[in-house]
């Protein structure tokens, strides 16, 4: 294969790459996805479970999804939520769930997915996106990098589990 090739071959991949917002109708598709992503994270399988989270984030617009198709079938999705950073004193948005399904890896879902997010983020105002990864998920940290997110080196982040 030639590098040719191969960009025309990415360029096409790219192209029947659909990313769109996602609403209430899009449950059917968006759940099975969000149950892998979390299957992932090493929780337990639970579709009811996804697509009810999935549905109350929806309908109280407590976040906002991304839906990405190759071919007309669901390959991926991002979920971000809404925030606010006191110091800059402007709206942010938070990138808490990107996954692609198996066989769509490698055909530059994420990448779309990502560009879609971005685009999202600037037209509502959005001063940044923040978002976080496993340590060892050298994969997506580089995406994210290729991307121009950077490593926060200034801020330590703690959770308190309830």
């Amino acid at each position: 294969m030639t590098p040719e090739t191969i960009a025309a071959d990415h360029d096409r991949t790219v192209a029947s790459c659909g990313v769109r917002h996602a609403g209430l109708d899009d449950l059917d598709a968006l759940a099975p996805l969000f149950d892998a992503y979390r299957v992932f994270y090493r929780q337990q399988s639970d579709l009811a479970l996804a697509r009810d989270y999935l549905r109350q984030r929806l309908m109280r617009h407590e976040s906002v999804l991304l839906l990405a198709e190759l071919d007309g079938k669901p390959a991926g999705l991002i979920q971000l939520y809404p925030m606010f950073c006191s110091i800059v004193a402007e709206p942010i948005w938070v990138l808490n769930d990107l996954y692609v399904a198996d066989a769509a890896r490698g055909r530059g879902v994420a990448r779309a997915l990502m560009t879609k997010a971005c685009d999202h983020a600037r037209a509502s105002g959005a001063a940044r996106i923040e978002l976080s990864t496993a340590h060892g998920n050298r994969t997506a940290q580089a995406l994210y990098e290729s991307l121009g997110y950077e490593l926060d080196t200034v801020y330590r982040y703690y959770s308190l589990s309830l």
